[in-house]
């Protein structure tokens, strides 16, 4: 049994909600790749192996499920409970984020979107000076 990734506090520290999406998935990010296992998000590995699979093949392929595992096993621990439940029946790390990513990235974004078309409409009061809107320059003296 390996020692405790010490990075796995940020994980325990800022559990999944949804609206946090992102700084969740960075910070869980920073503990796979410091596991060098960040790759299981994106690449799952074959559902069974081939029946004239080498050795060498085989073990790669049990290491691999042996990553799928522990990615999971950092994901759902670092969920909150409702998030936890909903996810876990799932068989592989990569499906739980392809669900996550649709479920909050999305969301994430209109609400980004909403800013910044907020920020883009935003006018000037008429007959108001630039500098009390935080204008950070003041004028050239001559």
């Amino acid at each position: 049994m390996s020692a405790r990734n010490p990075l796995s506090i940020i994980l325990d520290q800022n559990k999944l909600t949804g609206p946090n999406y992102h700084d969740w998935f960075r910070n869980l990010k920073i503990v796979l790749n410091s596991e060098r296992i960040a790759y299981v998000l994106e690449k799952r590995p074959p559902k069974e192996a081939a029946p004239d699979i080498s050795r060498t093949e085989l073990a790669k392929l049990e290491k691999h499920w042996d990553h799928v595992l522990q990615a999971k096993s950092y994901m759902l621990a670092s969920m909150s409970n409702e998030l936890q439940r909903r996810f876990e029946e799932a068989v592989n790390a990569a499906d739980i984020h392809l669900h996550l990513k649709e479920l909050y990235a999305v969301q994430t974004r209109s609400e980004r979107h909403a800013t910044v078309k907020e920020l883009m409409t935003t006018r000037l009061r008429e007959g108001t000076s630039v500098h009390e809107h935080g204008f950070p320059f003041s004028p050239a003296s001559p």
